[in-house]
């Protein structure tokens, strides 16, 4: 299982040296977020400030940009890389693509595989010097110059992970990409009986194996002792209640018998009354979203335990920033490489 880590620096300019840090400490990956900050400009950076870690999105908004944008976008971050780059891609949800950004939405899964097919028909274009002619329902794309050609790339199209929750995007991952973000509101018990059957499908339906696809996740980490652990759970109890509050997760909380749960969460958060969210997670409820250890390498071996033959690449809930634990980061990764 590789190790990998989520990087956000709180400045543009250290984007480069988090990257190079990170890299010396053993990560495999380091994944950008779309959050508060674009997720593509570090990446820029940590390209000229690394040799060997891999660099991705976990994960940029695919229907706010056109596919031949971020098309252009993750060439010249293959390109800058040298062959390390991952774009990692998802939907979110109605309300942020029409009202934070303006986009259309609809059929996000049918949308989303129309996307990927037009972004890599402009890559065959640039690639293989085809006619760019995609015919899709959703981007149909029929100009590309040779103006406007930046050329092929010595390492191949970059692969696609993609994100999701449910089975119609984890089937598309099967189906269509190289890897398949899971959301860090899941439980190993979800992954086993909902999400790999899920991206099985689209693996049978494409004629892939497992090998095929890397399975990814971001997992929920407690660690520490006395007050401040007792800190650090009720910090992720509220977390997972936020998550837990969220429709888009029913089928996980229904597979675990917590439908109740989320429906009390829902009624609370639409009352505003974040504060009291946290106590609707129990012990046991806490116990199968995250794992527990003194120090980042207890939590590194408890994560191999736990997912082992479920994952393929793991990191922790927790983003990486130089000079601050150091030592159990380098640990951490000593556990992973040692399997």
């Amino acid at each position: 299982m590789y190790f990998d880590a989520v990087i956000q620096p709180p400045e543009l300019r250290d984007a480069g040296p988090t990257a190079a840090a990170a890299e010396r400490l053993g990560l495999q990956a380091l994944w950008t977020t779309e959050i508060q900050h674009d997720p593509f400009l570090p990446l820029a950076l940590a390209a000229v400030a690394t040799e060997r870690v891999q660099l991705g999105t976990a994960i940029a908004l695919a229907f706010p940009r056109s596919p031949t944008a971020m098309a252009y976008t993750a060439w010249d971050l293959a390109r800058a890389t040298q062959g390390r780059f991952i774009l990692g891609l998802g939907t979110q949800v109605k309300a942020h693509i029409e009202r934070r950004f303006a986009a259309p939405w609809d059929a996000p899964v049918a949308r989303l595989r129309d996307y990927i097919a037009a972004m890599r028909a402009v890559w065959a274009a640039w690639q293989m010097g085809e006619r760019l002619r995609h015919d899709g329902p959703y981007y149909p794309l029929k100009l590309m110059t040779p103006f406007f050609n930046p050329g092929p790339l010595p390492y191949g199209e970059p692969p696609i992970f993609i994100a999701g929750v449910n089975h119609g995007l984890c089937r598309l991952a099967g189906e269509t990409c190289q890897g398949f973000h899971v959301h860090p509101f899941h439980t190993a018990r979800y992954l086993r009986e909902n999400v790999l059957p899920w991206i099985g499908e689209g693996l049978a339906a494409s004629g892939r194996g497992r090998s095929a696809i890397q399975v990814s996740a971001s997992v929920f980490v407690i660690t520490g002792q006395g007050a401040a652990r007792a800190a650090m759970r009720d910090a992720m109890r509220r977390q997972i209640a936020f998550y837990a509050s969220t429709p888009s997760y029913a089928t996980l909380l229904e597979l675990h018998g917590w439908a109740d749960k989320g429906a009390a969460l829902a009624q609370l958060a639409a009352r505003g009354r974040w504060d009291e969210m946290g106590a609707v997670i129990d012990d046991a409820m806490l116990a199968e979203f995250a794992v527990e250890g003194d120090t980042l390498a207890e939590a590194a071996s408890a994560i191999l335990a736990r997912y082992a033959g479920l994952l393929d690449r793991a990191a922790f809930y927790l983003p990486f920033a130089p000079g601050e634990r150091d030592a159990e980061w380098a640990a951490a990764a000593e556990v992973f490489a040692r399997g």
